[in-house]
């Protein structure tokens, strides 16, 4: 019986739990438009991925927690076992309530998985190691990246969208398996106190917000709760003993600089790789392959410009890499917008756009979370990161979820053309049902909405760029 860690093959569990979940985002953006077109619903098509980045967001600090108290392994365990069970739901899905139901439970996974591969990898490997060990990371997670949007396109034509989801059972059981087997720990329990009032109002904040952007009296009722759970977490984080975002850590230029600039690049992010398939599969009447490969660039452009950065950061130091970065990401994001907002849209030219968008964050994003880490002492660098880390998911729902808002706003402006009419659009027969007045309607409103989407994250990246220039000059 192995009584000690088997390293390599922890390895592997622990790589197996990060492609799933690296996959997982751009397979289903890959796919949601043809789910759409079964399912109905597209009005909650932006929430399907919102419900899912903020269950994996503001329950990250939980699972740290509770792996401090309990171990680690239990906790991936369970998170590994949680997504799953969300995977399988969601594929088994007959409606889109269903599936942003069970899209949250695999948040909840994710939000587990994730941070505990990184914490165990820093437990078995001395400080040395950890550089070579996060650079195999950072590579199966660009590998991840790269395929999922072909792969996702290539499951959606052949076989299903349903096996986007169920694709994740097989890497599941054998990440489980091997880190049952293979990984061992000592376990050293450490009294913790749960921020449960912490958690619960940075949540109300984020659905606030969220219901702010459908305008109306839901708007008005969201603006309210928003403003009134922001003093509420202000209040309760100056008083906890481990606070979920301690408020005397962003207070440092380099932190919150790098906190709201993190945000809205990965606004900006989050909300190309939701919409843009939706673009190439409802506007230019593209396959699930061509939406695929419409993004593909930007997960191939990010790791080859993150690796690059991180090379360069001893000789430039930050602030030109966040500037250079950020620029080319806010020139990218514009680039966008001017090709969807073409009457003949050109999905080489947005290729080469998101693929620029890509370059743009990894060279940002990169130095963004190093100028973060390498700014605090060791015992908060842990924290530092998770916090990073939070406000750019934090900033991706957000901008999902508004968009969204915005999106279905424009699409039920016109009330001769109904909701169901833009499903059928998105379904198996391409909406030849339709009428073909109705079809022109529909497909002036989807663009039109679309486009207005796309703009806006186009202005999110150029608000990230903007924030960038209050970064602190750094010494090399």
């Amino acid at each position: 019986m192995v009584t000690t860690t088997h390293r390599p093959l922890t390895v592997v569990s622990l790589l197996l739990s990060l492609f799933m979940g690296a996959l997982e985002a751009t397979v289903v953006s890959t796919a949601m438009p043809t789910v759409i077109g079964d399912l109905g619903g597209i009005q909650l098509y932006s929430w399907v991925f919102t419900a899912y980045l903020v269950a994996a967001t503001v329950t990250v600090p939980i699972f740290g927690k509770l792996a401090d108290t309990y171990g680690r392994k239990p906790v991936a365990l369970f998170g590994v076992a949680l997504f799953m069970l969300g995977s399988v739901a969601s594929g088994a899905s007959r409606s889109m309530t269903q599936l942003i139901a069970f899209r949250i439970v695999q948040g909840l996974g994710a939000g587990a998985m994730q941070p505990m591969a990184l914490t165990i990898a820093g437990d078995i490997f001395s400080l040395e190691e950890r550089a070579r060990i996060q650079g195999v990371f950072g590579a199966v997670w660009g590998l991840a990246g790269l395929a999922g949007p072909m792969v996702g396109g290539l499951i959606v034509k052949h076989i299903g969208w349903r096996w986007v989801f169920y694709l994740n059972v097989p890497f599941g059981i054998a990440s489980m398996l091997l880190l049952v087997l293979f990984f061992h720990e000592r376990i050293e329990k450490k009294p913790h106190e749960l921020d449960l009032a912490g958690f619960a109002l940075v949540t109300a904040l984020v659905l606030a917000l969220l219901t702010s952007a459908h305008g109306g009296t839901a708007g008005i009722v969201g603006l309210v709760a928003a403003a009134l759970s922001t003093v509420g977490f202000v209040l309760v984080e100056r008083r906890a003993s481990e606070p979920v975002i301690p408020l005397p850590l962003m207070r440092r230029r380099v932190i919150w600089v790098a906190s709201l600039a993190g945000a809205l690049a990965g606004g900006a992010m989050f909300a190309m790789v939701t919409y843009v398939p939706l673009f190439v599969q409802g506007v230019t009447r593209g396959s699930p392959t061509a939406a695929g490969s419409a993004i593909a660039p930007m997960v191939i452009g990010w790791p080859i410009a993150s690796a690059i950065g991180g090379r360069l950061i001893p000789r430039t130091g930050f602030r030109p890499l966040v500037l250079l970065g950020l620029f080319i990401s806010a020139a990218a994001s514009i680039g966008v917008a001017l090709v969807v907002a073409r009457p003949d849209p050109s999905l080489d030219l947005l290729r080469i756009a998101t693929g620029m968008f890509g370059v743009g964050l990894g060279f940002g994003n990169t130095s963004l979370l190093i100028a973060v880490q390498t700014s605090v002492d060791w015992k908060e660098r842990g924290v530092a990161t998770a916090g990073t880390m939070f406000f750019r998911m934090i900033g991706g729902a957000l901008a999902v979820g508004v968009t969204g808002g915005v999106l279905t706003r424009i699409l039920t402006r016109d009330p001769s053309v109904p909701l169901e009419a833009a499903n059928a659009l998105l379904g198996p027969d391409r909406g030849r049902s339709l009428s073909a007045e109705v079809q022109g309607r529909l497909g002036g409103a989807l663009g039109t909405g679309l486009v207005t989407v796309l703009w806006i994250c186009a202005g999110i990246g150029v608000a990230a760029f903007l924030v960038s220039l209050a970064f602190p000059r750094d010494r090399r």
